[in-house]
């Protein structure tokens, strides 16, 4: 029935604060832009803002875990080093710096969105050849 998602739905409190932070310090394209909904490209995937109400913890609560109804986003970081000094420069606030998380087999990086929102940067590890050589 599913093939693909289509997009993604992050809720946020104030959409002009989230345009900017998604647009000029992550780097993505804004396709579209409104006080209630706003959209932006990123490949076959459209991230989309919808206007909500505040968090009820306030900025920040959601880098602890996992919330039940809230989102998180994933990206993929061909450079997570470089990716890492780039965000950080722009104004990411990152709560978990480049860090190997080798049972997952990648280097892991969290900053958080405006709102609380993790959003993750991940860069394959090299996997080491076992066995006699």
């Amino acid at each position: 029935m599913f093939s693909k998602v289509d997009y993604v739905m992050v809720n946020v409190s104030d959409m002009g604060r989230s345009v900017t932070f998604y647009r000029d310090i992550l780097g993505l394209r804004l396709k579209f832009e409104s006080p209630g909904w706003s959209e932006f490209e990123t490949g076959a995937t459209t991230l989309a803002l919808h206007a909500a109400g505040s968090a009820a913890g306030g900025e920040g609560t959601a880098a602890a875990g996992p919330i039940a109804g809230t989102c998180s986003l994933g990206f993929s970081a061909q450079n997570l080093n470089n990716t890492y000094a780039e965000l950080r420069e722009r104004g990411a606030r990152f709560v978990m710096p480049p860090t190997e998380q080798a049972n997952e087999g990648i280097r892991l990086a969290v900053c958080i969105d405006p709102d609380g929102l993790p959003i993750s940067f991940a860069e394959p590890m090299a996997r080491e050849a076992t066995g006699p050589a």
